[in-house]
C-alpha cells in the first residue's frame, strides 16, 4: 500500500475520530474512558434506512481469506450481509454463533454473508471461524480498505457492526455492536420481502 493511501486511510479515521470526540455518544465515551479494552463497542442500536433514503449501491473490491477476490458489484440480486469483527473481539465471539445459524437458515433464500476482518492474520481468523463453525468467508481488511469504502455509505463506527445490503446492494440497516439474533432475523426478512 502506498505512503499517500495510508495517509488518507488515517486521515478518515482521524476525522471520524475527531467527530465522535466531540459529540456525548456512548462510543466517543467509551473512546474517552480509555479502559483498554481495545475495541469501542457500540451499544446494539440499530438504524434502518427506508428504501427512499438508502445511499447508491456499495462500490468495494476485497480479498477474502482464501485468496479470491470479492466485489460489491455482485451483491444486487440478493440480500447481504456484512459483520466487520477480529478474534479478540469479546461482543464477535458472543455473536459469531448467531450468525452462523442465520447464515445456515437464510442461505437456501440466496442471502449472502461475508466477514470482514478489521485486524487478524490469516491464521488467526481462521483459528476464529474453525472455533465458531463459521461457513461463510471473510475479507482481508487489515489496511482498512473496506472500511473505508464504507464511510461513503454507512460508518461502521464500532468492532462489531453489521450491515444489512438490500438486492440493490445499498445499505438498508446498520446494527453498532453485537448483532442481537432475533433483530438481525428480523431486519434481513423485511428486506427479503421488498419488492
Amino acid at each position: 500500500m502506498s505512503r499517500r493511501s495510508l495517509l488518507a486511510i488515517s486521515g478518515a479515521f482521524a476525522t471520524v475520530a475527531l467527530a465522535a470526540c466531540t459529540s456525548k455518544d456512548p462510543l466517543a465515551q467509551q473512546a474517552k474512558a480509555g479502559d483498554n479494552k481495545n475495541y469501542i463497542a457500540g451499544d446494539g442500536s440499530v438504524t434502518e434506512y427506508a428504501p427512499a433514503d438508502r445511499s447508491k449501491p456499495v462500490e468495494f473490491s476485497a480479498k477474502l481469506f482464501d485468496g479470491s477476490e470479492i466485489n460489491a458489484s455482485t451483491f444486487p440480486g440478493h440480500v447481504t450481509i456484512l459483520n466487520f469483527w477480529y478474534a479478540a473481539c469479546s461482543p464477535c465471539r458472543l455473536e459469531a454463533p448467531d450468525l452462523q445459524a442465520l447464515n445456515t437458515e437464510f442461505g437456501t433464500q440466496g442471502v449472502k454473508f461475508y466477514g470482514v476482518n478489521v485486524r487478524d492474520e490469516k491464521a488467526t481468523a481462521e483459528a476464529f471461524e474453525r472455533s465458531f463453525s463459521l461457513t461463510y468467508p471473510s475479507v482481508m481488511d487489515k489496511d482498512g480498505g473496506v472500511l473505508l469504502a464504507m464511510t461513503k455509505y454507512v460508518p461502521p463506527a464500532a468492532v462489531p457492526t453489521t450491515l444489512v445490503m438490500d438486492k440493490q446492494g445499498r445499505v438498508s440497516a446498520r446494527i453498532l455492536g453485537t448483532a442481537d439474533k432475533s433483530t438481525l432475523k428480523a431486519l434481513i426478512t423485511s428486506v427479503l420481502g421488498e419488492q
